[in-house]
């Protein structure tokens, strides 16, 4: 059996999304057990009336509830009640438990990974990497997307080594294909940092390096990992969600402004639905936290349950294959840091 620690509370939609994405993950794999963590009363509440197997089903009490605004040093100290609190506290103390999602607070979840979990051995700094949709059909990782603002070339040598175990045992991509995010695609272009790191990833036995990505290339499909810093990361992605987001208004704007365009739309109905399905976060789960020594997936704060149920599926899944072994095997063998 699988068992992973569910955070009920701390999302737009929480505890409802929490528990139905729970309960569908249940039904979709007959190994896994499940934890929530959240006030009690309310938790039975959601699940009364509703069938799942009870022995796969487990709640833990926890009161309290971390606000997004709440210093990460705050929470840790003193809402040990609270249900992310718990969560990563029953995954540290449980062997048995491996891994953990949430869609709360996310300075306080690092925080807590961090002082309660530590790292996999021989990794410097965990890394976030989320998942978008490219113009091909696949996905694409963006490592580091906001756990590490401030980076050198080490930092994103070890990036890039997870992230490409992360798509490859996970999503089943052979051989990803590993780009550095920079302001050009030629060799010697950017910073200090990212020449460094062009170096070594050049040299790097282990990962299939195909040299720098300019960002309006993220979702061409030419890329499966981008690693970066986490700053670049976050502004990576949200300019590329805003924009996207943005283009499906002014479609559905320049429809509704003539009768001619109206009637066409009625015909592509199924295309639009089909098009802004793909462009939904809520279809590519969370984002995994890198490097700590258990699984932890953070999923955006307006996750509803079907978002739920991918982050519980990554989590599933990075643990079913022994991603966090591989990572430190990965670690040990092609990277000789010394912080």
């Amino acid at each position: 059996m699988i068992r992973i620690v569910v955070d009920c509370f701390g999302g737009d939609h929480s505890p409802k999304a929490n528990v139905d994405g729970s309960l569908s993950s249940l039904c979709r794999h007959k190994d896994l057990q499940l934890i929530l963590t959240g006030d009690k009363s309310l938790l039975e509440k959601e699940l009364d009336g509703k069938s799942y197997d009870t022995s796969r089903l487990e709640i833990v009490h926890a009161p309290e509830v971390v606000g997004c605004d709440e210093k990460p040093t705050d929470v840790i100290r003193l809402k040990k009640e609270s249900s992310m609190i718990k969560a990563v506290r029953l995954l540290r103390d449980n062997d048995d438990v491996s891994g953990m999602v949430s869609t709360g607070s996310t300075g306080a979840l690092v925080a807590g990974a961090l002082t309660r979990l530590g790292t996999i051995r021989g990794v410097i700094r965990p890394a976030f990497c989320p998942i978008l949709p490219t113009m091909t059909g696949g996905v694409v990782g963006i490592c580091d997307s906001g756990a590490n603002v401030e980076v050198n070339s080490d930092y994103l040598k070890q990036f890039a080594i997870m992230s490409s175990l992360y798509l490859e045992n996970v999503y089943g991509v052979s051989k990803p294909r590993v780009a550095l995010l920079n302001v050009g695609v030629e060799a010697e272009k950017g910073d200090t940092i990212r020449k460094e790191a062009y170096e070594k990833l050049s040299g790097l036995e282990c990962i299939n390096f195909v040299g720098n990505m300019e960002s309006r290339d993220l979702l061409s499909g030419s890329y499966d990992v981008v690693v970066c810093d986490g700053f670049s990361g976050n502004v990576l992605i949200k300019a590329t969600e805003g924009t996207a987001l943005e283009l499906l208004l002014k479609v559905k704007d320049t429809i509704y402004s003539r009768t001619a365009y109206k009637i066409g739309a009625l015909f592509q109905k199924r295309m639009f639905r089909d098009l802004k399905e793909f462009m939904n976060y809520q279809n590519y789960g969370g984002s995994v936290l890198l490097g700590t020594s258990k699984v932890v997936v953070k999923g955006h704060g307006s996750s509803k349950a079907v978002a739920v149920e991918k982050c519980i599926e990554q989590a599933y899944m990075m643990e079913a294959s022994a991603l966090s072994s591989k990572i430190e095997e990965a670690i040990e063998k092609y990277d000789n840091y010394e912080e």
